[in-house]
């Protein structure tokens, strides 16, 4: 009897010395997290027509199971704090975060005047995410409007020249100098300016890194969007990855509005993937489809890629 109460022991001590093995390793290694995926209200609303009602988005956001609702502040019916409260309050009912407010500014001025007013809109929209719940802003650099019509602008791939008598080199420092006077606002409020590659200045990826390097604030961060790219889009996502926040993931279901482009989905979760990205990916539905069938054809096709 005693034998065998003694066998049982050392059965179990080498049991639970496997077990402290096990949980060592375990805590060793990294957890593998799921990705989070957000959709912009942009989604719904192209700048064209009636605005789609944001509050309907994150109806829809919380049914079809996204984690995340992005709000485009031109689509905003309103900027009271009671509007902004009841998005809050709408998103945090169906489970979302209200991830990034998106903005529009334009930096790129030779008038200190207009400068100024851009300025002055961006430090408004803080106050706006900050209000809202929204941990980050899409900031723009803005462009040099040579081209006036953005339909013309996409024709030539984004790429405008600057005003005469200026260079890039002046838009860049109009720039760096307007968003470094937003950072004390943005760190105050504890809301991140996300930088985004959208067209105009930042078509290049040398001149986004430019700023987001020569700000250098924790306060500045990037907003990679994988369908705003000229030419291969790979290699300069794999340049900004490892500096974005938070990623656009762009379909053109039923055509895109202003261009189409065969993206390879997979991949690009590869590219984010070995960047070690954790931050939310948010649909910019940018196709002609209804968004009622495309944005969960979209989500199906995140969650593949990402799969």
């Amino acid at each position: 009897m005693m034998q065998s109460s003694r066998r049982k022991w050392i059965e179990l001590s080498a049991a639970a010395v496997s077990m402290a093995g096990f949980e060592v390793r375990a805590a060793d290694a990294p957890a593998k997290r799921r990705t989070r995926f957000g959709v912009s209200t942009y989604s719904y609303w192209h700048f064209k027509g009636d605005k789609y009602p944001i509050e309907r988005v994150i109806d829809d956001a919380g049914r079809m199971g996204f984690d995340g609702v992005e709000v485009l502040h031109r689509q905003m019916s309103g900027e009271s704090v009671a509007y902004l409260n009841q998005l809050k309050r709408s998103a945090f009912r169906n489970g979302l975060d209200v991830i990034q407010l998106s903005i529009h500014q334009d930096f790129v001025s030779p008038d200190a005047q207009e400068r100024r007013k851009q300025i002055d809109h961006t430090l408004h929209c803080i106050e706006l995410a900050a209000q809202l719940g929204a941990p980050s802003i899409r900031l723009n650099s803005g462009r040099w409007k040579t081209i006036e019509s953005f339909d013309d602008l996409m024709k030539v791939k984004g790429d405008e020249p600057p005003l005469p008598g200026y260079t890039n080199a002046d838009a860049l420092k109009w720039c760096i100098d307007s968003i470094q006077e937003c950072m004390p606002a943005a760190e105050k409020a504890g809301v991140i300016l996300d930088l985004e590659n959208h067209w105009g200045l930042t078509t290049k990826t040398e001149a986004l890194l430019h700023i987001y390097k020569t700000v250098n604030s924790p306060w500045l961060g990037i907003n990679l969007d994988v369908g705003n790219f000229p030419g291969d889009p790979y290699p300069e996502i794999e340049k900004i990855a490892p500096h974005a926040n938070i990623v656009h993931f762009k379909t053109y279901f039923g055509g895109g509005v202003w261009y189409t482009l065969n993206l390879d989905y997979p991949r690009i979760a590869g590219i984010l993937r070995n960047a070690n990205f954790t931050g939310y990916v948010s649909l910019e539905m940018e196709g002609n489809e209804p968004a009622a069938t495309a944005v969960p054809k979209s989500l199906e096709l995140m969650r593949a890629a990402f799969a």
